[in-house]
C-alpha cells in the first residue's frame, strides 16, 4: 500500500532553546550537520511503500524541504490541524493515495525501519492508526529523559508522532478535530466533549485501551485503534532545551558503540 506523507514543520521555539539551535524552527534544528527535517524526509525516502512528500511550513522550511527532496510544499498556517488539511488538499490536487501517513517534524532518531514497522503494524481495515509506546519500554530505551504518559487500567502510555490514516475519513473528522484542537487546553472543555462516562472512569483510574479507541469512533465519526508497544523513538520529540542536549549525548554515546 502506497502512502503520501504530510509533514507539518510550522513548530516554532523560543529563548534560550532557539539561541542554542540558532534556529526558530524545530525542523530546521541541526544534528550531526543535518536538520532534523532533511534526516526525516531522508528516512520516509528509504522506507516501503512511501509516495510523494508534502512539507508545510515558511519559507526557510520550503528551501530546506526542497533540498531534501520533498515533493510539494505547502504554505503554513495558523493552527496544526490547518496545516495537515492544507497539505492534505494540495496532495488531493493529484491522485491523492487512499492512506495518509502524518509525521511531525521534531522527532530526532526516527529511520526508515521504525516507520515501515509503525506502517506495517497498522491494520488496514482502520481509519485512524496511533502508535503507542509504554512507559517502560520508553524509559529502558531513554533512560533519565521524560514524556507525558497517561495512566490506564492496562498500562501506562505515551502516544508516538507519526499516524496512518484514512484520507477520506479525515476530510470527515476536520470539524470534529478543530473542535478536540480548540478544547486541548480546557480541563472543562476536553471534559465536555468526553462526556460524564468517560471522564468519571478517568477519575476512577479504570479507563482502559478499549475506551479510548471507543471514544475516538464516537468522537471522530471513524474507527481508530491503538498500535500498542511500538518503537519508543516515535515518541521522543524535540520539545525543549533538554531534548535536544539529550538527543546530542544519545547520537554521540549510540555512535560511539559502533566503533
Amino acid at each position: 500500500m502506497a502512502l503520501d506523507v504530510i509533514l507539518p514543520a510550522g513548530g516554532h521555539i523560543d529563548g534560550e532553546f532557539a539561541d542554542r539551535v540558532g534556529t526558530k524552527s524545530k525542523a530546521l534544528i541541526h544534528l550531526e550537520g543535518e536538520t532534523v527535517l532533511s534526516r526525516t524526509i531522508r528516512a520516509l525516502r528509504a522506507s516501503e511503500g512511501i509516495a510523494r512528500i508534502a512539507v508545510i511550513g515558511g519559507p526557510e522550511v520550503h528551501e530546506e524541504a526542497k533540498r531534501a527532496g520533498a515533493d510539494v510544499l505547502v504554505p503554513e498556517g495558523a493552527t496544526g490541524p490547518e496545516n495537515i488539511f492544507r497539505g492534505l488538499d494540495e496532495l488531493a490536487k493529484d491522485n491523492l493515495t487512499s492512506k495518509v501517513l502524518i509525521v511531525t517534524c521534531d522527532l530526532p532518531f526516527l529511520t526508515k525501519d521504525l516507520i515501515s514497522q509503525f506502517v506495517r503494524a497498522c491494520p488496514n481495515s482502520i481509519d485512524i492508526c496511533v502508535p503507542l509506546i509504554s512507559q517502560t519500554s520508553f524509559g529502558e530505551r531513554f533512560p533519565g529523559t521524560h514524556a507525558t504518559f497517561i495512566a490506564l487500567k492496562d498500562g501506562v502510555w505515551t502516544t508516538g508522532c507519526a499516524y496512518v490514516i484514512d484520507a477520506q475519513a479525515l476530510r470527515n473528522a476536520k470539524k470534529h478535530i478543530e473542535r478536540v484542537f480548540e478544547n486541548r487546553k480546557s480541563k472543562f472543555g476536553m471534559a465536555r466533549l468526553l462526556g460524564p462516562v468517560f471522564v468519571v472512569k478517568w477519575l476512577m483510574k479504570s479507563l482502559t485501551l478499549d475506551d479510548v479507541e471507543a471514544k475516538i469512533r464516537s468522537l471522530l465519526g471513524c474507527s481508530g485503534a491503538a498500535v500498542r508497544n511500538c518503537a519508543p523513538e516515535l515518541s521522543f520529540d524535540l520539545d525543549y532545551l533538554d531534548d535536544y542536549e539529550y538527543a546530542l549525548t544519545w547520537i554521540k554515546n549510540q555512535s560511539a558503540t559502533l566503533l
